[in-house]
Parts: C-alpha cells; sequence; structure tokens
C-alpha cells in the first residue's frame, strides 16, 4: 500500500517569494474588514491560526511535514490487529501520551478570540477548522457559555479531533479519561512524564499531539495500551484504539465531507486562514468555492496550493492584523457589547521556539 504525505508542490515552493506583495498591517486590516463587513462568509482555518498559541503548523517553516525524513503512523498500521499492528500503537500511543498534555491545556490565542467575536456577532456563521486542537471551542465557549452542542453546529472539525478516543468497535471516552488509563497502565512512564514536566524538558509537540522522542533512547515495547473496558464487558479482548480523528490513508467520514460542502455553499464568501491546503480535502473545499463563482481571500503566509489560482491573498501573520479586524468590522459593538469586549482584550501570543528537535519516526 503506497501512502503518502500530502504537500505543496514542489513547483510552488521553488517559485521566486520575493514575487508577493508585502502588504502592511494597515491595509490588511482594511482589505479583509471589506471582506468581511457584509457578512455570511465562511471561514476555513488551518495549523497557522494556533501557532501563537504554542502550538506549531505542520508544514511551516519549522513544520514537522517539511523534514522530508517523516514518516508519520497511517490508518492502515495503527489498526492493524498483527503483531506488527501491536508495535505500531504501542509507539502512537506512547509519543501522543506524552504529547498530548501540551495540546490539552493549550490557551486560544488572539487570532482566535478575534474570530469568536465574528462568530457571536455573526459575521463568520459557519467555521470549518482542519485543527484536531479544539481551540476555536475554547475561544467561542470562555465568554459566552455556549453548550457543546451549539458549538459543534457552528463549527465543523473536518479532520476530527484529539480530544476524544474510539475503540476498533466504535466506542467512544473523553481523551482525559483515555490519559488516565494510560497513566494507570504505565507507572513508570507516568512517573517520566511527572519527571519532564518539572524539569521542563518537554519533547517538541507537533499539531496532531505527536512528539519526537527517539533521541531519548526509549524503547516502545513495554509500553501497554489498555483494553476497552465496555469491550471486556462482552467478554471481547479489544486494545485497538484510535483518537477520533483522520489519519493519513483514512477517508473523511461521509457527513462530514457533505456537511464540508454544504458550509462553503450556504456562504457569501469564503476566508481561507492559516493553511497551505495541501491535504486535497480542504483543497477542494476552495475549489468548490472558485467553482460557485464565490469571493474568496486567503490569508497565509508562504506558499500554499492555492497560489495561482483566482483568488485574493494576504501574506502576513494572522496575529497581526486580526483582533483590529474584528474591532473594525464589528464597528461600535466593539466597545459596547460586554461580550466582545472581553474577547477582543483575550487570547495569548506564546508561539513555539524554533531551536527543537526535529527528529523523524523510526520506520519499522
Amino acid at each position: 500500500m503506497r501512502i503518502s504525505v500530502p504537500g505543496v508542490p514542489q513547483s510552488i515552493l521553488a517559485s521566486n517569494r520575493s514575487n508577493v506583495p508585502k502588504v502592511s498591517p494597515e491595509e490588511a486590516v482594511y482589505r479583509l474588514t471589506q471582506f468581511l463587513k457584509n457578512g455570511q462568509v465562511t471561514l476555513l482555518t488551518g495549523a497557522g491560526v494556533s501557532v501563537d498559541s504554542g502550538i506549531r503548523a505542520y508544514r511551516g517553516e519549522d513544520g514537522r511535514y517539511m523534514n522530508p525524513d517523516y514518516k508519520p503512523i497511517f490508518y492502515h498500521e495503527l489498526v492493524d490487529d498483527s503483531a506488527k499492528g501491536h508495535a505500531f500503537r504501542q509507539r502512537y500511543w506512547l509519543r501522543s501520551y506524552l504529547g498530548y498534555p501540551p495540546v490539552r491545556d493549550a490557551e486560544p490565542n488572539t487570532t482566535h478570540f478575534a474570530l469568536a467575536a465574528l462568530q457571536h456577532t455573526g459575521f463568520i456563521p459557519n467555521l470549518v477548522t482542519q485543527n484536531v486542537d479544539g481551540l476555536h471551542h475554547k475561544a467561542l465557549a470562555k465568554h459566552t457559555g455556549r453548550p457543546s452542542h451549539h458549538l459543534q453546529d457552528h463549527i465543523l472539525e473536518l479532520h476530527g479531533t484529539l480530544h476524544r478516543v474510539r475503540c476498533k468497535h466504535g466506542h467512544a471516552v473523553d481523551r482525559d479519561t483515555f490519559q488516565t488509563w494510560l497513566s494507570a497502565a504505565n507507572p513508570k512512564w507516568r512517573q517520566f512524564a511527572d519527571e519532564m514536566e518539572k524539569a521542563g524538558t518537554q519533547p517538541r509537540t507537533n499539531p496532531d499531539g505527536d512528539v519526537a522522542i527517539e533521541h531519548l533512547g526509549i524503547s516502545y515495547s513495554d509500553f501497554v495500551v489498555p483494553e476497552c473496558p465496555t469491550c471486556s464487558e462482552s467478554d471481547r479482548k479489544n486494545s485497538v484504539h484510535k483518537p477520533d480523528l483522520v489519519f493519513f490513508g483514512e477517508s473523511i467520514p461521509d457527513q462530514v465531507r457533505d456537511r464540508s460542502f454544504r458550509e462553503i455553499e450556504n456562504g457569501q464568501k469564503l476566508l481561507v486562514m492559516g493553511t497551505t491546503l495541501a491535504t486535497y480535502s480542504a483543497f477542494r473545499l476552495l475549489k468548490h468555492a472558485l467553482e460557485l463563482k464565490k469571493p474568496v481571500m486567503m490569508l497565509n503566509v508562504g506558499p500554499s496550493r492555492a497560489d495561482g489560482l483566482n483568488l485574493e491573498k494576504i501574506d502576513i501573520p494572522s496575529g497581526v492584523v486580526m483582533t483590529d479586524v474584528a474591532k473594525s468590522v464589528v464597528g461600535a459593538t466593539a466597545c459596547e457589547d460586554p461580550i466582545i469586549i472581553k474577547m477582543l482584550q483575550d487570547g495569548i501570543v506564546k508561539p513555539p521556539a524554533t531551536k527543537e528537535d526535529r527528529t523523524p519516526r523510526r520506520a519499522g
């Protein structure tokens, strides 16, 4: 089975970026405000919007997928019932066990809250995100108190979420509970994780909660992946679990794919933010919008799969402009609505350090 990690075409990456027009923050704010001010804009986001929360992008300058030696675990490897599949799961879940807490504890940044303000005021009725970190939900819920089912109605997680786990028979559990199961089954690794946290030596964490730890000389062979307790009640032994997200080599559920197309169709415009659109599941949404003759604007730093298409592109980090954009779009509401005031004053700006280990997963 041949599966590759999707990326931006080399012809685009090799192009001369000096030809991309540079804009000032003031001009970017003006152009984004003009695009958003009439509302009914569907938003498509990627890992770039979470960088200021300390979660690095997949394909940015220091992104894991820009390393040609990196090899993620594919869907068929993770769910394989053989001894080889068991070894893959030990590798995946140990790395995820160590890497999940920083993603779980991450806080929304200024871009997340600016977008939440635009959602709350109706300018962006629906948001489609490729991110699995749940930070859009955190930002929208923090000052509005909106229940989870309401958030799910307005935020579509195209690639799923890290915050839920399912066994191969479909039994779901929240990730914090599963993390507790992993700790109970692996006291040695719990101690190791606690010591890392105290020493401030947390390995480099990626957007999918994965970490690189081979350089530490660690073996995966003694890591225990617990059995599903619901399956055990039916006398079925089953330790095949996966986070509720889409792996490479796995298809997006039909209902998610169909809803993502409806979100594009229901909006008057499409704003694309913080993504190279390397994955086809996102790129085809942009193509669908263009086929429907909808205006499209892209806010992203660096080359993307959309370069050369008929859309307006602004090359500037979202964190530099989005708070001012939200203030400009919502107008007087930014000074009168207590919820919007809190949103536009909130958000961290703590991008990850760049000088960290980039060791790839070893094959085999």
